[in-house]
């Protein structure tokens, strides 16, 4: 800041400042600043949740199980049972989606690696008509005869 010393007028009046005084207004906006950081509550990084309290129950019933397996002839077999044409493929796999959902059983899909890539999308196309989700394709290790 610069400050008039002596009289630079010819007159021999002091002249008059044009500068507006900012110090009174940094100290309200000081003051302001201050009370808005009190203010502010202090933000926390989680998120409430009510979640329930207790063990969840225990799923004492087993899921059922339908073991699909293709052999190396393309065969269709519904738990060992030799399906003779693919409309019979469909007709269990509707009756198995009109169940409810918690009554549906699991689909454990086996495929020969000798079966033919047309029939085994076939029955995962059948499966996802009619709408079924408790499906999977299952290794030669895990799936048992």
């Amino acid at each position: 800041m610069s400050m008039s010393v002596g009289n630079t007028s010819s007159s021999g009046e002091p002249e008059v400042m044009m500068d507006i005084n900012t110090t009174p207004l940094i100290d309200v906006m000081l003051v302001l600043l201050i009370m808005l950081i009190i203010t502010i509550p202090i933000q926390l990084h989680a998120v409430n949740l009510d979640l329930p309290v207790g063990m969840p129950p225990q799923q004492n019933v087993p899921p059922d199980i339908v073991k699909i397996y293709i052999d190396e002839r393309n065969k269709v077999f519904f738990d060992g049972e030799l399906m003779p044409d693919t409309v019979e493929v469909d007709r269990r796999l509707r009756d198995m989606s009109l169940l409810p959902l918690a009554a549906q059983p699991e689909l454990h899909l086996r495929p020969n690696k000798r079966s033919r890539y047309e029939t085994v999308v076939a029955v995962m196309a059948a499966v996802q008509r009619f709408g079924l989700t408790k499906f999977g394709i299952v290794g030669a290790e895990q799936f048992i005869e």
